[in-house]
């Protein structure tokens, strides 16, 4: 754009071209012949004539000369504003009102008042603001003496003494203000409240003809002189901020365009300003003025060059004639600051046209030498600026006090870019006011500081806040002793005319309107007070005290002071929001407006080294590497462009930082890591971020690794001699005046608040405010009011609300006896006096409200309303009037609760958050939340707490992931505890509801958190009959069925020696395998209803995976799986499920040549943890460890491995493959035994000595059982034969002891009739240690104390062997048998999965799944379903369940036996004649340490059992409490009522025969509400006594049978409206079925998602008090008007108009972007992919319903056949389901006929360009691809590179959880919070959610 215009000759022709074009339309015809006029002043005898040209004015003599502007015209007018001048005197001959309209800027103010002065007028000024009322126009009433009287206000003045009235920013003032000047405009009338009347002159003086001057007073007349003039000053509204013209205002004016001076006499003005610069620098930079004020700079939205400020400038460039134009530019126009990249890009092109860009050439002046007081010149100072190693002095203003040499202060660190920085602000300080620009906490307030105090001047600090009034910043009203009102120079008036720098904090936070009122002063350095005083500037001041030959004195008298000629403000700002749009409460504050105020700096952020150097200047002793990798974050952080992290590094601001290393010194223990979580408050930072902060501090090595002896310290608190002591810090109790104010409470001391309030004494003992973030009902105020309470601190209590005002913050105003009293608010209490203020509720207030707090904070200081002064400094106090000095134990405890939803509060965190210590409170952690409660509920059992414990736990990290909107806390626990202690009858399924009953209409949470409660075990919802036990029958009766003897004496051969030899085992490896962590999600099986099944798992398996083996020890469980090889442990009740692949270890064999079985022995103390794993093909023994991941091999016969000719698989051969078989009954004393079935050796591994032992036998062995440590039962092979070995306890190396092998010879018992035949037993399975005497009594039925072993076998349910293994007598079995042998029933055919296990079963399972329970007496197997005698079992009628298996529990206690269905398993291998070798059931049982069984069937589901009677018993009973007695009873409401007649001796009364009901009378018994007799509410009986009659009342069962009728016809009612629905979209059933698929998988995502966005439109839609209103709620900053009777001093809530002027509020841009590549479709099946994308888009679409004001979206898919298909256009979105539904069915048919390829870059990048193209309120693209990137050969990197293109648009990438760890690392390469995984494809909605959640509502 500038290239065109800019093409053609040189720069100054071009400009004044362009000034020729824009004048010839201003100015008429003759436009660029000037008429050259010249102002003459004529004396003649008539009175002097100011004639200008050829138009003439007469003066009068002013009646007060005071009044009449002086020094405003110059020696030598510009022609331009001779002509403006003219044109002023042509109307005022005409007596017509004139509005000079132009840029922003003091020309057009300065030429109203040159013409002034030119004909001797006086004015009255007014600057409008939006705060302007028709009062401060007309009248206003004052109280003198008690009467209320009018005193007229300028415009009256003006109108009755012939004045010109000058309104300055009309388009400020509100709309319906200035209408009231409109008849006094027009016809020169006005009716005026204390009943007056202005009249014209004309009308007037008619009047006079006819009547006496007294006539006229008496009917209240008043003359309007003819002299009466008004001067408009305007902007120019479209283009700039403001209110239109009122059409009616405007026509009653007559319009001037005041342009900037053309182009030729500012050219002239500059070089008389500027005699040093060369002609050419000054005529390239006023061509760079002049272009950007050009129409075609505005359309690029830049705003306008402040061209009145060339003129300072280039005195500053006149002393300086090195400095760089560019850096002179940068002060005039910030444009770095102000504007977006195009804009920055444009501004410099234009530089660089006018060879501006000379930044880099020429030096900076790099520090301040000396400042010095001047000899010569009064208020000013000499100082030396350093510039290019030359030394430069000039002059500047100084204050009052002494000058201070730069660099001695010991509280300012001087660095490089600091002392460069101060020296540019003395360069522009000697011409102008200036204004800083910089970051928060980035030391804005230091620089100022010690700019001021190297000047000598002294500091009024003002806050400025943004509901700030014109009147806040000039004058307050306040009563005088007497009643009488009076006006109160606000600070800002005493330091103009005291001469202090004025520092204005936050100027970007008060409205432009009320700014405006300080232009003139800041301009012209003259304001008008509402009082009528005048501020004149220091010269003007002089000229006009000699002119009038008056005194200071008789100045005064008339209100006019000087201001003091050092007087300069500075103002300080946060840098403005680059495009902002008004959404968001933050303009863009630095408009044109405001550049013609000040010259600005910007602080930049500090360089690391400088930043280093100031932390370790300021805090001696910080740890320096803590120091460096702290610093190391925060930059990292800071020149990241990605939005989040740029948050972050806000929050790291050098306050912070300082604050963080002053800690680190005094505590250097502490990780940093833990400090900058703390700053940041990472706990509540949205999950994007919390992922961002993470990952930028895993980067920088700063990982928080808890310390474990951190985790169990255990921290107590104690006050001992006057000495408080939390954890390892102490502080001195406060001894306190105030002991009332002291608060007590409640509190149960529990680890975690302890450690917050350790961590909050630290921070309180370096001196620190603190502020508290948390969820509500997390103990904030219980830690606060605790903490004071061991400190013994007074507290004062505020609590903000949302209409809290700064007034109310600090002084609450009312009226006694007609003077207005302040009383002190508990803010200003607490300062006085050195209490603690705790703020509570903090985020409720709005944020410029609670920012007056910060210069409390910092500096100490604060205005009140009533003019007093907080100082933190007594030495300033001192000899100050209105002064409070702050105590220095004053300090400040907020508490707010977390930024975000669902709170919706006010971002106190974000505005105020670095000047605070900050801590966050989070609930407690299960254990500190257990103790605590116990506290509570002392006799509440302790299941019951933990299961309340847990689930609420839960339930808060579902509030965390955003899958429930309310964060549920301790205090609701608490209130359950409380509940159920007072009330122990009542269930906890009961008790909970009165939390939970809020979420009770609301259907999806309350499914979530039935879900959750159920997860735990809280029955909600179950009735107390409910109970689903197995049915027992009837065990055959015991029998005695023979005897073993163990042979040791007799021949020879049977009495056998083994000899036995010992030598170390190889241990190859270890190598390190990666352990993984799946969650566990837990489920108690017993919430709906009660049945032996404990709890339930999945482990995290694929489908073809198959189970082998399960083992457990104590609480462990291990599962072993084979298909591959992988190996699992859990706790039973832990939350993570560890696993560890060996799939390197067992590869998979092509074609399943070879199939590996595993079996598991965990180990024991010592070696607790570890395992030792045996797969019974190959022989291979290895040792793992679950917690290192170290795999050891252990190599036990010394031969290498074996040939691989046996490579036939044991399940396709015909001969049968002899496997190696493992014994583990001992595993936990670290000793197995290993054998091969038919082979003659046992081999016995040590696994501790590291040695093995091998034993050779004489017989070949089948099975092997360790019934003993020393005693092994070993069966032939052939024949079942049965022999016992017997070895010495311990085998050394040395020591080949010899074992000796038994046999055992079985007999029968003999029964009368000769022998019977010999059973052989083959025992499946032997227990190892004997069952307790009271169980083999109970077993056997007679008192017996007995070694004694129980075995099971297929023949039998159990037989115990009596005296086995240690007597030598014969040893007698007694038998529970079976009436059929398990071995004779067909098991295949009954399998539930028949033909899937192709029928055939070759050979017999390797799992025999039977354990016993010894404590209990049971033992229990698994059977399928076809063993099991169902018939008996099962009624008739009722169909078997389908089950995997039956768990058969034997109980010898009771003698009964009951099955168990065990749950089908949801999914099955494919290899299923693979299964069928595993276990004949489809589930694997083993004992747990705990009592009771632990099944995992095939598809990997875990189970946990309670067999036993005693053990069940206890645990229903326990159960049915829980739900509570709601035993149906009816229940009645008794009154004790005092009946006055005497109670007589109790007695029972006499019983009716019939039993009617009787209700008092003192004598029936039975009788309700008598007295005496026993009954039922009297008073005085002996007893209650209930004989039975019913209270009507609906019982709970009758409440739940609504009938049926009514239940069907709502069913149908509800179908019908269905159907007619799908009529009206024209949809069918099926398709409504098909579309319910995707929709209800993702109902509650959008649920939540739709409430998020609800309640934030409610919160856009928060309204705002509007002031100055006849009714409403009483304002108090208006209480004195109210006094004086004005009716405008009500304030009220209404919703706010967009500012006029501000940007409109866009749509924000919404574009998912999904993969519908071929990929997508063929992995579908895997992982679901494809469907999963389909439901996150069914999502978006659903939950952006209807929402289409805020949120503008569309939906592209892209694959092989290219990068933009479009699915869903942004003007056309789906309306209804059927719409929807086809944009599914679109993705689907897309994906499956596409092209293959990936186009993932390609449309992530155009869709990035495409959407930034877009306007829009903010961009995001959501990019769904499956993390297959690599295959394609794109590298991550230029991924990462695509998705942040372009910092407009927030792309985020969801990758669908791909083939191995790919995704995984893609994400580690891209950067942190923009790109998330899905493993389980279920995660992309929420991750979705997640997005929105945390992004679009940062800053909605």
């Amino acid at each position: 754009m500038h290239t065109q215009m800019l093409c053609h000759g040189s720069a100054a022709a071009v400009a004044a071209r362009r000034m020729r074009h824009i004048f010839g339309a201003v100015l008429g015809r003759d436009a660029w012949m000037w008429r050259t006029h010249e102002v003459k002043l004529l004396n003649t005898s008539a009175g002097d004539t100011v004639t200008i040209g050829d138009i003439s004015y007469k003066l009068k003599t002013p009646k007060n000369p005071e009044l009449v502007p002086v020094k405003h015209i110059s020696d030598s007018l510009p022609q331009t504003v001779v002509q403006h001048l003219r044109w002023i005197m042509q109307k005022d001959l005409l007596g017509q009102d004139v509005f000079l309209i132009g840029p922003p800027g003091p020309l057009r103010r300065s030429i109203a008042m040159q013409y002034l002065e030119l004909t001797k007028r006086e004015v009255e000024y007014v600057a409008l603001s939006r705060d302007t009322t028709e009062t401060d126009l007309k009248q206003r009433r004052e109280i003198r003496s008690g009467t209320a009287f009018y005193i007229d206000q300028c415009a009256v003045r003006a109108a009755t003494q012939g004045r010109v009235l000058v309104l300055e920013g009309l388009e400020k003032a509100e709309r319906n203000v200035l209408p009231v000047l409109n008849n006094l405009l027009e016809n020169r009338e006005m009716q005026l409240e204390d009943g007056r009347f202005l009249m014209s002159p004309e009308r007037y003086d008619k009047l006079l003809q006819e009547h006496t001057k007294e006539e006229l007073d008496i009917w209240k007349i008043v003359r309007v002189s003819e002299d009466f003039r008004v001067i408009a000053l305007g902007l120019p509204v479209p283009k700039y901020k403001g209110n239109p013209l009122d059409p009616p205002l405007r026509s009653r004016f007559q319009a001037r365009d005041v342009y900037y001076l053309p182009f030729k006499d500012q050219l002239e003005l500059l070089y008389t300003a500027g005699p040093n610069v060369a002609a050419e620098r000054v005529s390239q930079l006023l061509s760079l003025a002049t272009t950007l004020c050009s129409q075609e700079s505005s359309n690029l939205g830049l705003p306008d060059f402040p061209v009145d400020n060339l003129l300072p400038a280039l005195r500053v460039l006149d002393a300086f004639p090195m400095l760089s134009s560019q850096q002179l530019v940068q002060r005039l126009y910030p444009y770095n600051s102000i504007l977006g990249k195009d804009g920055r890009a444009a501004v410099e092109d234009v530089l660089s046209k006018f060879e501006l860009l000379d930044g880099l050439r020429q030096p900076a002046p790099s520090a301040i030498l000396s400042v010095s007081r001047t000899k010569d010149l009064e208020g000013h100072a000499d100082v030396s600026l350093c510039v290019a190693d030359k030394e430069i002095t000039f002059q500047v203003p100084m204050g009052i006090k002494e000058t201070r040499p730069p660099n001695s202060s010991p509280t300012f660190i001087s660095t490089p870019s600091h002392a460069q920085l101060m020296a540019e602000m003395m360069q522009s300080h000697m011409v102008k006011d200036i204004c800083l620009i910089g970051a928060k906490g980035c030391g804005k307030s230091v620089i100022a500081r010690e700019f001021a105090q190297m000047l000598g001047y002294s500091i009024e600090p003002i806050m400025l806040y943004q509901d700030m009034t014109a009147r806040d910043l000039l004058q307050q009203r306040y009563t005088l002793p007497n009643g009488d009102t009076a006006w109160r120079p606000s600070p800002l008036v005493t330091a103009a005319i005291e001469g202090k720098l004025l520092l204005l904090d936050g100027i970007h936070r008060v409205n432009l309107g009320t700014l405006a009122v300080l232009s003139r002063l800041l301009h012209d350095r003259e304001l008008d007070l509402y009082d009528g005083t005048r501020l004149l500037r220091w010269d003007r001041y002089q000229t006009l005290k000699e002119q009038l030959q008056l005194s200071d004195q008789q100045l005064q008298e008339r209100s006019i002071f000087p201001i003091h000629p050092s007087f300069r403000v500075l103002a300080l700002a946060e840098p403005p929001v680059v495009g902002a749009s008004s959404s968001r409460g933050q303009q863009q504050w630095l408009g044109p407006e405001l550049l013609t105020m000040f010259l600005y700096h910007t602080v930049s952020p500090m360089a690391r080294a400088e930043e280093m150097d100031l932390i370790q200047g300021l805090t001696r002793g910080v740890p320096k590497e803590a120091a460096e990798q702290l610093l190391h974050l925060t930059h990292s952080l800071r020149e990241t462009n990605d939005p989040t992290a740029q948050s972050l590094a806000s929050s790291l601001s050098t306050r912070q930082l300082l604050r963080i290393c002053r800690r680190l010194s005094r505590y250097p223990e502490e990780s940093v890591a833990h400090a900058v979580n703390k700053a940041c408050l990472s706990r509540f930072l949205p999950s994007l971020a919390r992922a961002s902060l993470d990952k930028s501090l895993a980067d920088c090595s700063l990982q928080d690794t808890p310390d474990p002896a951190e985790l169990s310290r255990d921290v107590s608190c104690s006050i001992k001699d006057g000495m408080l002591t939390i954890g390892n810090v102490s502080a001195p109790v406060y001894i306190a005046t105030e002991k009332m104010k002291v608060p007590d409470v409640l509190f149960y001391d529990n680890p975690q608040h302890l450690m917050v309030m350790e961590d909050m004494l630290k921070d309180f003992l370096l001196g620190e405010h603190l502020l508290l973030v948390g969820n509500q009902g997390v103990g904030k105020n219980k830690i606060v009011d605790r903490f004071l309470h061991l400190l013994n601190r007074p507290r004062e209590y505020l609590q903000l609300h949302r209409d809290t005002t700064v007034q109310t913050l600090t002084l609450q105003p009312s009226v006694r006896d007609g003077i207005i009293v302040y009383e002190d608010s508990p803010l200003v209490k607490a300062v006085k006096h050195g209490h603690i203020l705790v703020i509570d509720e903090a985020d409720k207030a709005p944020t410029n409200v609670t920012c007056i707090l910060k210069t409390l904070v910092e500096s100490g200081e604060m205005i009140l309303a009533d003019g007093r002064k907080i100082l933190s400094d007594p030495q300033e106090a001192e000899g100050r009037p209105n002064t409070i000095v702050m105590h220095p134990d004053f300090r400040m405890l907020v508490l707010a609760n977390r930024p975000g939803f669902p709170f919706l509060g006010n971002d106190f965190f974000g505005a105020l958050g670095d000047i605070f210590s900050c801590h966050s409170v989070d609930n407690p952690k299960p254990q500190s939340e257990l103790a605590m409660l116990k506290q509570y509920g002392p006799d509440v059992p302790e299941p019951t707490l933990q299961k309340l414990v847990a689930a609420f736990g839960d339930l808060r990290s579902m509030a965390d992931r955003g899958t429930i909107t309310y964060p549920y806390s301790t205090r609701e626990v608490v209130n359950i505890v409380k509940h159920l202690q007072k009330f122990p009858g009542e269930g906890l399924a009961n008790v909970v509801r009165n939390v939970f009953d809020f979420d009770s209409y609301n259907k999806d949470t309350r499914e979530v958190l039935i879900e959750a409660l159920h997860k735990h075990g809280i029955p909600i919802g179950a009735k107390p009959s409910s109970v689903k036990l197995a049915k027992e029958l009837p065990l055959p009766e015991v029998k005695m069925t023979g005897y073993w003897t163990i042979n040791q004496v007799g021949n020879a051969r049977r009495k056998l020696l083994c000899p036995a030899e010992s030598r170390p085992i190889d241990v190859k490896g270890p190598v390190f395998l990666r352990v993984q962590g799946y969650p566990c999600s837990r489920q108690e099986s017993r919430a709906l209803s009660f049945s032996e099944e404990k709890a339930h798992w999945q482990i995290p398996m694929n489908e073809v995976n198959i189970i082998c083996d399960v083992a457990t020890k104590d609480d462990v469980l291990y599962v072993a799986t084979c298909n591959p090889v992988s190996l699992y442990s859990m706790k039973e009740r832990g939350e993570t499920i560890q696993c560890m692949e060996l799939y390197d270890i067992f590869p998979r064999t092509i074609s399943g040549v070879w199939q590996p079985f595993v079996t598991v022995a965990p180990l024991g103390s010592p070696l607790d943890g570890q395992v030792v794993l045996h797969e019974e093909q190959s022989n291979t023994v290895l040792h793992l460890d679950m917690v290192t991941g170290a795999v050891r091999r252990l190599l036990l016969s010394a031969e290498t491995d074996p040939p691989a000719t046996k490579a036939s698989s044991w399940w396709s051969s015909k001969e049968q493959q002899r496997g190696h078989r493992m014994c583990r009954d001992f595993a936990h004393k670290n000793w197995l035994l290993f054998y091969k079935e038919d082979g003659n050796e046992l081999e016995v591994l040590d696994v501790l000595e590291g040695r093995v032992h091998t034993i050779s036998l004489p017989v070949n062995l089948k099975s092997v059982h360790l019934v003993a440590e020393d005693r092994w039962l070993l069966l032939e092979s052939s024949t079942n034969k049965k022999f016992l070995l017997t070895k010495p306890m311990h085998m050394t190396a040395g020591d080949s002891g010899v074992c000796q092998l038994h046999a055992i010879s079985e007999d029968a018992v003999s029964s009368g009739h000769g022998v019977s035949s010999v059973e052989v037993i083959a025992p499946q399975m032997m227990s190892c240690e004997q069952l307790p005497n009271e169980n083999l009594s109970a077993a056997l039925d007679q008192k017996i104390v007995s070694p004694n072993r129980i075995l099971a076998d297929s023949s039998s349910y159990a037989r115990v062997v009596v005296g086995f293994p240690d007597l030598v007598s014969p040893n007698e079995v007694y038998s529970f048998k079976r009436p059929v042998d398990l071995s004779a029933m067909k098991g295949a055919e009954g399998g539930a999965h028949t033909l899937l296990r192709g029928g055939l079963r070759s050979s017999a399972a390797k799992r025999d799944n039977c354990v016993s329970l010894l404590s209990a007496n049971q033992v229990v197997r698994a059977l399928p379903p076809s063993k099991v005698p169902l018939r008996e079992v099962y009624p008739k009628d009722v169909t078997p369940p389908m089950a995997a298996a039956y768990l058969e529990v034997t109980d010898l206690n009771s003698k009964k036996v009951k099955y168990i269905p065990v749950p089908r398993s949801a999914t099955v291998s494919p290899y299923t004649g693979w299964l069928s070798k595993v276990s004949e059931s489809d589930v694997l049982m083993a004992a747990l340490g705990s009592g009771g069984v632990v099944t995992v069937d095939m598809g990997g589901y875990v189970r946990l059992w309670e067999t036993g009677s005693d053990t069940l018993q206890r645990s229903l009973l326990e159960w049915r409490n829980m739900i509570g007695s709601e035993d149906g009873r009816p229940l009645q409401i008794t009154i004790q009522r005092d009946s006055n007649l005497d109670v007589t001796a109790p007695k029972h009364g006499k019983t009716d025969p019939n039993n009617d009901p009787h209700v008092g009378g003192n004598q029936w018994a039975g009788g309700t509400g008598g007295r005496d007799t026993a009954g039922l509410g009297g008073k005085g009986g002996p007893y209650r006594l209930d004989a039975g009659h019913k209270v009507h009342q609906v019982s709970q069962a009758e409440k739940d049978a609504v009938p049926e009728d009514v239940r069907r016809a709502a069913r149908e009612m509800g179908e019908k409206a269905f159907k007619e629905r799908l009529k009206e979209i024209d949809m069918s059933e099926y398709d409504a079925a098909m579309y319910e698929r995707f929709s209800g998988a993702v109902r509650r995502q959008v649920q939540s998602l739709r409430i998020i966005l609800d309640s934030l439109q409610a919160k856009g839609k928060e309204r705002e008090w509007l002031k100055n209103q006849a009714l409403g709620e009483l304002d108090d900053a208006k209480i004195i008007d109210g006094l004086t009777g004005e009716k405008a001093i009500y304030k009220r809530r209404t919703e706010l108009d967009p500012e006029p002027g501000s940007p409109q509020q866009k749509p924000k841009r919404l574009r998912v972007l999904v993969d519908v590549s071929g990929s997508m479709y063929r992995f579908n099946g895997v992982d679901g992919r494809l469907e999963r994308s389909m439901e996150a888009v069914c999502m978006v679409m659903e939950a952006l319903e209807s929402y289409e004001h805020r949120f503008k979206y569309d939906i592209v898919g892209h694959s092989g056949d290219g990068y933009d298909i479009e699915l869903v256009r942004a003007d056309k979105v789906p309306k209804n389901n059927k719409e929807r539904l086809k944009v599914i069915k679109n993705m689907h048919a897309h994906s499956q006929f596409c092209m293959s390829g990936d186009y993932t870059l390609e449309a992530t990048a155009a869709s990035v360009k495409e959407l930034a193209r877009e306007e829009a309120d903010e961009h995001f693209l959501v990019v769904l691809s499956d993390a297959n990137l690599e295959r394609y050969g794109i590298r991550p990197e230029r991924f990462a590179q695509v998705l942040t293109s372009d910092p407009q648009v927030n792309a985020f990438a969801i990758f669908i959880g791909s083939l191995g760890d790919q995704a995984e690392r893609l994400q580690k390469t891209l950067p942190a919070g923009r790109s998330f995984v899905a493993m389980d494809t279920k995660h992309i909605p929420q991750i979705l959610q997640q997005i929105f959640t945390s992004t679009m509502l940062s800053n909605a």
